[in-house]
């Protein structure tokens, strides 16, 4: 879906892209392919995409085919507003929806895991739109000349304090969402922490005026970060698992040695017989 995406993008925008230098080489922007094959094309990104969904349970169908609409609509939004990083985000963001219905957990019916989706689908928004402004200050200078509306150009005196704002709301969220699962300290040290700590050094230290730091940021700043919360996640599932597993084998022995005390009475029953 995130291929698809790409590529309506560029079909939207094969006639605005040649005007900003670093999309000015893409297949539909120099001619290299035509948008009836770049129509075909994605044809075919969508039915692998399909056929991925249809992996999952059935009801992910309700759930992922309403984002096609965002997929499709992305691209007009830097026409008729300072914020296409919004619908971006959006967008790209709807994985933390899709995670639960994969599990076969109903966000319709269960209160608490429709609380949290909510929660970590807006911080995975804020998120977007935060390294997404980063990533949108390499063009605009070609922007404002193309006449492409961005939230760095609308923002552009006050940047660092909008990724400030974005920042905060984005771990708040997160944390919110942990909350409302009933996580533990784990998650909130390594994966809200890494991710203060991260974003916090990006905006400190990305220089918005030249093209090339913003592009580092960009493309390593997201691993940084999504690193953390995903080490963060991963061993707060290997703490609660080990916590099950030990009360497993608490049960077990419980069960073993109460079978283990009945096999002996009846024994002591049977030999006194």
């Amino acid at each position: 879906m995130r291929g698809a995406g790409c590529t309506v993008n560029d079909l939207w925008d094969r006639n605005l892209d040649p005007m900003v230098s670093r999309t000015a080489l893409r297949p539909l922007a120099r001619r290299a392919v035509t948008p009836r094959a770049a129509i075909a094309f994605t044809g075919v990104q969508l039915l692998a995409g399909l056929a991925l969904l249809l992996q999952f349970p059935y009801q992910c169908l309700f759930y992922g085919i309403p984002s096609l609409a965002l997929v499709a609509t992305y691209p007009l939004a830097k026409r008729v507003t300072n914020y296409p990083q919004v619908i971006l985000g959006l967008t790209f963001s709807w994985g933390a929806i899709m995670g639960f219905p994969a599990l076969d957990i109903s966000l319709f019916s269960d209160i608490v895991a429709a609380k949290a989706s909510a929660l970590l689908y807006a911080s995975c928004v804020s998120w977007t739109v935060l390294y997404d402004m980063v990533y949108a200050h390499m063009d605009v200078r070609d922007d404002r000349g193309a006449g492409i509306r961005s939230i760095a150009l609308r923002h552009e005196a006050n940047t660092k304090t909008v990724l400030t704002g974005l920042a905060v709301v984005q771990v708040g969220l997160l944390a919110g969402a942990g909350a409302m699962l009933g996580v533990g300290p784990a998650f909130y040290t390594l994966g809200c922490g890494s991710a203060a700590v991260t974003l916090g050094t990006m905006i400190w230290r990305v220089q918005l005026k030249k093209v090339p730091d913003c592009w580092w940021w960009f493309s390593k700043g997201a691993w940084f970060t999504g690193g953390g919360i995903s080490l963060g996640m991963l061993v707060e599932y290997m703490i609660q698992r080990h916590d099950i597993s030990g009360e497993d084998w608490e049960l077990f022995k419980i069960l073993a040695d109460n079978s283990a005390v009945t096999s002996t009475q009846r024994h002591t029953t049977s030999s006194q017989t």
